[in-house]
């Protein structure tokens, strides 16, 4: 046996590769991601192919265990940022004049697709705990526009639709936490051993103190901002800083306190952009390119892990229901969420087909194995054949299905000019091209009102 000090060479030279594979891919999808996006290959596609190739069941470079702490708290923060930066963007107000189409999808589509979740586990896997099936619905619920993010980029589609999609995959992931923590914590739960109420409790405490320390983090640290800005005491330099700060505060006062660190974040997002005066502006675009920054590692650590963790688990049953997952639990709720609203059937195809499955699912089937779940190597096997059967179809459909929908569109439109689609999009995008970056406005010398 050598001295601990080569043993810990090893292993540091191990982590030195690791990151620098990691690093080199991430530089790689940068420099190529405008051509490789404009032919439907997104990033969480690129990026799971390479962690694949690089990873333990290929090259070796990148050898990565699902219960690391790094991995997962990684995962875990990235969900943190980008809930907080989505929601710190969200204009309440709008939401009485153009939140019609979002909230179809997000109040009925959402729910409906739980429930259509759960159907479908029972189908699947008729020996699997009901707890288990429920967890894995709720964790499947949440979409994500970045894997099919040409579809909610190109003018080709519909304002409207772009908008609905975009806002939807904003805030379901957000929304979907609570019903997650209360299954997860259902599923874990002896309940021979352990009181029904010390598990209501549980639960409570999980959101009841995720809002407290989302509500405290966003309303101080927003009130400060205002204040701050209106007396242009922030440095320019500093504007961006602000408003991640607050999103790690109230990710960390939530789990100090035994509360949910994503019902904190969302919250805290909500309460920040309410109380601090920037919402819609660029001052959480630190915060959004950092959470994507790492959704970047997660999507590399999930290809290359993929291989090792699904193979030994997949059944025709996971696959099932990752099928299923992906087309009847998703677009049956959406058609019966516009049932009425005189919406063209492609439409109504074409918004519940693009509902992809990305890392807030990962995240949540992270804390689920974390916690020890019955049949964890099932859940966590049909998870990620979801996700990958997710990111491969709605990244290579995109271009050929807008192009499609495009025409049709075209068509209808030109017979129907008062088509539901038609109607324009009131509420602001969630995330991107604030306006291809534009330069923020720079407080004069003398402390007076930014031009």
């Amino acid at each position: 046996m050598g001295p601990p000090e080569a043993g810990r060479t090893i292993e540091s030279g191990g982590l030195m590769v690791a990151a620098t594979t990691i690093l080199a891919i991430i530089i790689v999808w940068s420099v190529c991601s405008a051509p490789l996006d404009r032919r439907g290959i997104t990033s969480a596609l690129f990026l799971s192919a390479a962690g694949l190739v690089v990873g333990g069941s290929a090259l070796g470079w990148l050898d990565i265990s699902v219960e690391s702490a790094t991995a997962e708290r990684v995962a875990e923060i990235a969900l943190v940022l980008l809930l907080f930066s989505d929601a710190s963007r969200l204009d309440l107000r709008s939401l009485r004049q153009g939140f019609g189409w979002p909230s179809r999808l997000l109040f009925i589509g959402l729910p409906l697709t739980m429930i259509a979740g759960v159907g479908a586990g029972a189908l699947a896997f008729p020996g699997m705990p009901l707890a288990s099936v429920v967890l894995l619905a709720t964790m499947l619920a949440s979409t994500d526009a970045a894997l099919g993010q040409k579809v909610v980029t190109d003018p080709a589609v519909p304002a409207r639709v772009r908008q609905a999609l975009d806002v939807e995959s904003g805030l379901n992931d957000g929304l979907a936490v609570p019903f997650f923590l209360v299954a997860l914590e259902i599923a874990n739960a002896d309940l021979e051993t352990q009181p029904a109420a010390a598990v209501v409790g549980n639960m409570a405490a999980q959101i009841g103190w995720g809002l407290t320390g989302g509500l405290v983090a966003g309303i101080a640290g927003g009130l400060l901002f205002r204040a701050a800005e209106r007396r242009g005491w922030i440095g320019h330099e500093w504007r961006q800083i602000v408003p991640l700060a607050v999103a790690l505060a109230a990710y960390t006062i939530a789990l100090a306190l035994g509360g949910s660190g994503f019902i904190a974040a969302f919250v805290g997002g909500l309460a920040f952009g309410s109380v601090s005066g920037a919402r819609g502006s660029i001052v959480t675009l630190l915060t959004e390119e950092t959470g994507g920054f790492l959704a970047a590692v997660t999507w590399i650590g999930f290809g290359a892990l993929m291989l090792t963790l699904a193979i030994p688990y997949l059944t025709w049953q996971v696959v099932l229901y990752a099928a299923l997952s992906l087309t009847v639990v998703r677009m049956l709720p959406v058609a019966i969420a516009f049932a009425g609203e005189r919406v063209g059937r492609p439409t109504v195809a074409f918004l519940g087909w693009f509902g992809p499955r990305g890392l807030a699912s990962l995240v949540f089937v992270l804390l689920a194995v974390e916690r020890g779940i019955p049949d964890s190597e099932v859940v966590l096997t049909t998870v990620l054949v979801t996700v990958a059967l997710s990111v491969v179809l709605h990244g290579l459909t995109s271009v050929p299905f807008v192009a499609l929908y495009h025409r049709w569109y075209e068509g209808h439109a030109a017979e129907h000019p008062a088509a539901a689609e038609s109607a324009p999009a009131t509420m602001s995008r969630r995330r991107r091209h604030f306006a291809e970056r534009a330069p923020e406005p720079v407080a004069p010398a003398d402390g007076g009102t930014p031009s």
